[in-house]
């Protein structure tokens, strides 16, 4: 099977062909940071986000290309994550004031800066939210925990668990005495919900089900815990992958991160029909410029609300926080999952790492303009 499975993924690495240049072109010097999309940056409408220059980071310490970036640059990627934090309350913040009002952006801002810097070698500039007692109010006692956990609809699940595990970040700055009790019902209450029948949790497509069931395995993950009914798990995965068509990027890379974290025993006819259909998918999303978008017909302009499809429904979403202008362009959100996708095949059937080809003058572009940068 090995060389079968080999000659599919060399054909997948060709996808990545124009993708570190691609990258590269995200930078801004002037910031530190990244750009979600080409559009973000030409058309002087939009700055970097905190998620992007996150991702961005993401993808270049997975290649194993951290070491290409110079002094200036890490420092610039130090300034841009903590100036993000606002002093009073600890969190990190994007300029556009709707995404304070997104919990789930919250959230994610604050584990993507937090983890940023620590690759960095850096830390936040002000104590974090649950040193201060500015955790959200469901933190205040086990009780409370477990009757919000409870009040977030699953009618989309994928919107609902990505809420739930939201928060993970708060209860991992407990102290562990105090977490326990949190984590009992949390992990009691997530049993409780699972679907017997397909391992899945909450409602919606096919695909709506595994993403939302990702999510509650990076909750899982986090703190240690085995994900429940895995074979049931399996099987739901398989059927989705052969009949449902993958609209999303997350649609193609949230079912590998779930077969890569499972552990399991998969038949080698298996890891081949997996790699295959997802190749198939991601080259339907590659894009002229060098990078991938996350949806078939064009890159979202608001990623935070790009869960809930057209034609389906959840309650209470958040305003739209805009990062670029939805065109048929490339974005860092689904470049950051290209990148694990192609990682996650070679894990998945067993083979050596490898890393992806890059040019070696990749990144010397940003070497320079950084450097320069920061000698004004």
């Amino acid at each position: 099977m090995t060389q079968r499975l080999e000659d599919i993924l060399a054909g997948g690495d060709r996808l990545f062909e124009g993708f570190f240049e691609w990258l590269e072109g995200q930078y801004d010097a002037a910031s530190g940071g990244f750009y979600y999309a080409r559009s973000s940056r030409d058309s002087g409408a939009f700055v970097p986000d905190i998620e992007s220059t996150a991702q961005a980071l993401g993808i270049i310490e997975r290649c194993g290309l951290l070491h290409r970036l110079s002094d200036g640059i890490k420092a610039g990627l130090v300034r841009f994550f903590q100036s993000k934090q606002d002093p009073a309350t600890g969190y990190f913040y994007d300029a556009d004031p709707n995404m304070r009002t997104d919990d789930v952006m919250v959230g994610r801002a604050l584990g993507y800066s937090v983890g940023a810097l620590r690759k960095l070698g850096a830390a936040p500039l002000h104590p974090l939210p649950g040193n201060r007692h500015m955790a959200p109010a469901y933190c205040r006692s086990p009780e409370e925990y477990a009757e919000w956990l409870r009040s977030v609809s699953l009618v989309n699940s994928w919107r609902g668990c990505d809420r739930l595990c939201n928060s993970a970040p708060y209860l991992s700055q407990m102290p562990q005495d105090e977490r326990e009790p949190f984590l009992r019902e949390a992990l009691s209450y997530f049993a409780s919900i699972q679907d017997p029948a397909t391992g899945l949790w909450g409602e919606g497509t096919p695909y709506v089900r595994i993403s939302g069931t990702f999510k509650l395995l990076t909750f899982y993950n986090r703190f240690q815990a085995p994900l429940p009914r895995t074979a049931e798990i399996y099987r739901s995965l398989m059927r989705a992958l052969q009949s449902e068509e993958a609209v999303d990027m997350c649609y193609i890379r949230n079912p590998i991160s779930l077969l890569t974290s499972m552990k399991l025993r998969i038949p080698e006819q298996d890891v081949r029909i997996i790699a295959e259909i997802t190749l198939q998918n991601m080259a339907r999303l590659k894009r002229a410029d060098g990078g991938f978008s996350r949806e078939l017909d064009h890159s979202p302009p608001a990623p935070n609300v790009a869960q809930v499809k057209p034609g389906e429904y959840y309650p209470d979403m958040p305003e739209a926080v805009p990062l670029g202008k939805g065109e048929m362009e490339g974005d860092m959100n689904a470049g950051t999952q290209a990148i694990l996708i192609r990682y996650s095949l070679r894990e998945l059937g067993g083979l050596q790492e490898r890393e992806l080809d890059a040019a070696d003058s990749a990144f010397s572009n940003l070497r320079a303009a950084a450097d320069t940068s920061f000698r004004v």
